[in-house]
């Protein structure tokens, strides 16, 4: 047993630990110990070795002892737990057995599970396949559907269309029939599918049907309208505002029948409200207090401009005619209600015309509004009511064009005015433009008449400052021009450039009453200045009309000094236009000093005269210093252009230096001229 261990412990650890004596020592060769031991001769641990060499053998040969005899103790415990070795072992060899079938077992389970993912992965594809074919028959079955609900007509809807009374229920089912027809038409697709083909005609006579049955129903109650004594406003508001919903459908799925019941509406309102106005207008006609007579204009034309010139006069003698008095108060009361014609009859009791035309206006204000709004709740269409108002217009036309020429109560024209023109505020508060037209016909027709028709030797007065019946027509049009502005709608600007034209047309007239064109033009002037001057005071607003009126002072001013400079220098104007060109380029041949001589003295001589008499006219003549300051300034300049012209031709001519002492500087006439410049 020594011999093994000694034999394992060599195997292991080799000769290093051997110190033994016999050993062999041939074998190793120690050529080059001595280097080595000189290369380690600093190493601590082989100094100690070989200082100590015989102690470390002696511990070597005690240590291989111990371990001789702790190998034997070893190997006898070993010995005796031999058995439990040997068991352990046995048991060890079952468990490789249990393992290696355990093994066999997940391996098994390996390959089970394997085809186990393989079915899950096919299972889950198929299940994917099934849901995408589900959500495509769910999506044809749910557009099938709507499409199948869309054009099938219900039993029930088709009998309620076929033979229910028109009523919201079958409102109810012209909405149904409506979404229908506008579903087929909306798709060509839809339009080319054959299931349509089977039911279209029977919706085309749905719609037929539908069409008939609510034009009979609606046009029985339009003719239920034509009953005398009937309230059309109950009708309108609780039977025809309750089928809008069928005006609608027959305009979306009928045109043509839509047109009919617009034609039978429009002929049926027109007809009864003409004979309602005409009844009306005979009524108050016998409640008229009749107010003065052509002989109080004295054979004057009854216009408005007559009453202006000659109401003063007039009011001192002619007390109720020409008295406002309380007659003004009907102006206060221009919301209250228009006379009941049976009840004023039975107190035999009459009224200036003004009273009348109130009453007659405000049963129009009222009719007009309350059919404005359910024209256009009801059809939706504006352009009816003036076709329904034709007839009522043309009866109040009528009767104004019969009553007015003849009406010679002047304070009651002035009246009609103002009520008219509070009446166009009423309904711009109303924020209804339906009577515009007319409120302005009615007001600039009397205006534009009243200007067309008078006598302007009449209104002619001895002076050119601006006419006070042009001032009146001028602020008047500045008024219309800020309240179209500020609360119309356009419609004005038409009857403004009447209204323009007719002044245009007052002022000519006027201004041929001078004798002269200077006087003429000087009229003109002021007057066109007058009118900026009121149109400035406007704003923005007349910008338009206040360029035109800048146009015309233009030329008039250019024309009147032409006209000043020709009286005061006529010789010099008259020779310088036949004999030079404005260019200073040519010139007339025959020209000699004979012609030029008289023209050049004469205007050395009375030049400071003429120019301050120029001066004195235009400052007294006109109104407006700046427009004034410009005339002069214009005449200046053309003078001494003309008078430059002069002396370029006095050079030209032979012996036109003999001339010269008789010639005036340009500088001392430009002397004179900033002379009355400082002055002005």
């Amino acid at each position: 047993m020594a011999g093994t261990h000694k034999k394992r412990m060599e195997d292991r650890f080799g000769s290093f630990f051997s110190f033994d004596e016999d050993s062999e020592s041939e074998d190793i060769s120690l050529d080059e110990l001595e280097e080595e031991l000189k290369e380690h001769k600093n190493c601590d641990v082989l100094v100690t070795i070989l200082t100590n060499g015989e102690k470390q053998r002696g511990m070597a040969t005690l240590v291989e002892g111990d371990l001789g005899h702790t190998e034997e103790a070893l190997i006898q415990d070993y010995i005796e737990d031999n058995d439990s070795l040997v068991l352990l072992h046995d048991q060890i060899h079952d468990c490789d057995v249990i393992l290696s079938q355990i093994g066999l077992i997940l391996s098994g389970f390996q390959t089970h599970i394997c085809s186990i993912s393989s079915e899950i992965r096919s299972l889950q594809e198929k299940s994917w396949d099934i849901s995408l074919k589900l959500k495509n028959r769910k999506l044809v079955e749910t557009k099938l559907a709507g499409f199948v609900e869309e054009i099938v007509a219900p039993p029930g809807l088709v009998n309620i269309l076929v033979n229910g009374e028109v009523n919201e229920g079958y409102a109810r089912s012209l909405e149904i029939l409506s979404r229908k027809l506008k579903f087929v038409q909306v798709d060509p697709l839809i339009n080319a599918s054959k299931a349509l083909n089977d039911i279209k005609q029977e919706l085309e006579r749905l719609r037929q049907k539908a069409l008939s049955k609510i034009s009979s129903h609606i046009m029985e109650i339009f003719f239920a309208m034509r009953n005398p004594g009937t309230n059309i406003q109950i009708l309108q508001q609780n039977l025809l505002q309750k089928h809008r919903y069928l005006v609608l459908f027959l305009k979306e799925h009928g045109s043509e029948t839509y047109g009919d019941l617009c034609a039978s509406y429009v002929d049926t309102m027109n007809k009864v409200l003409s004979t309602y106005f005409h009844v009306y207008v005979e009524a108050l006609e016998k409640l008229k207090l009749e107010i003065g007579v052509p002989s109080d204009f004295n054979g004057h034309d009854t216009s408005i401009i007559d009453i202006i010139i000659r109401g003063r006069e007039h009011l001192r003698n002619h007390g109720f005619m020409f008295s406002l008095g309380e007659r003004a108060n009907i102006l206060k009361e221009i919301h209250q209600p228009g006379l009941v014609p049976h009840i004023s009859q039975g107190n035999s009791r009459t009224y200036p015309y003004e009273v009348i035309f109130r009453s007659l206006q405000k049963l129009l204000m009222d009719t007009a509004s309350s059919e404005y709004l359910f024209m256009e709740s009801f059809f939706g269409e504006e352009s009816l009511f003036y076709q329904v108002f034709e007839g009522p217009f043309a009866v109040i036309d009528q009767h104004l064009d019969i009553t007015l020429p003849n009406c010679h109560d002047a304070v009651c024209l002035m009246l009609i005015i103002c009520i008219t023109r509070k009446h166009q505020l009423v309904m711009c508060n109303r924020q209804l433009s339906c009577l515009d037209n007319y409120f302005d016909k009615v007001v600039f027709d009397m205006y534009i008449q009243s200007l067309y028709q008078c006598d302007a030797k009449t209104l002619w007065i001895d002076g050119t400052h601006p006419h006070h019946i042009a001032r009146c027509y001028v602020e008047f049009t500045a008024s219309l021009v800020q309240l179209n502005a500020e609360c119309g709608d356009g419609q004005l600007d038409m009857n403004l450039e009447r209204l323009q034209s007719a002044i245009e047309f007052l002022l000519v007239r006027l201004a041929q009453t001078f004798t002269t064109t200077k006087l003429q033009h000087l009229f003109l002037l002021n007057n066109y200045d007058m009118a900026i001057s009121v149109l400035k005071e406007t704003g923005d607003e007349a910008k338009k009309l206040q360029k035109y009126f800048e146009e015309k002072l233009e030329s008039n001013m250019m024309a009147f000094v032409d006209d000043l400079l020709m009286e005061h220098f006529s010789d010099l104007l008259r020779f310088v236009r036949s004999h030079v060109s404005e260019d200073l380029v040519s010139y007339t041949e025959n020209t000699n000093i004979a012609d030029v001589e008289p023209v050049v003295k004469n205007f050395a001589m009375k030049w400071r005269i003429a120019l301050e008499l120029m001066h004195n006219e235009v400052i007294t003549s006109c109104t407006n210093l700046l427009s004034g300051m410009a005339i002069l300034k214009a005449a200046m300049t053309q003078l001494l252009n003309d008078y430059n012209r002069l002396s370029e031709c006095v050079k030209k001519i032979t012996g036109g230096s003999t001339l010269n002492r008789h010639m005036v500087s340009i500088t001392s006439i430009s002397y004179e001229i900033r002379k009355y410049s400082r002055t002005l």
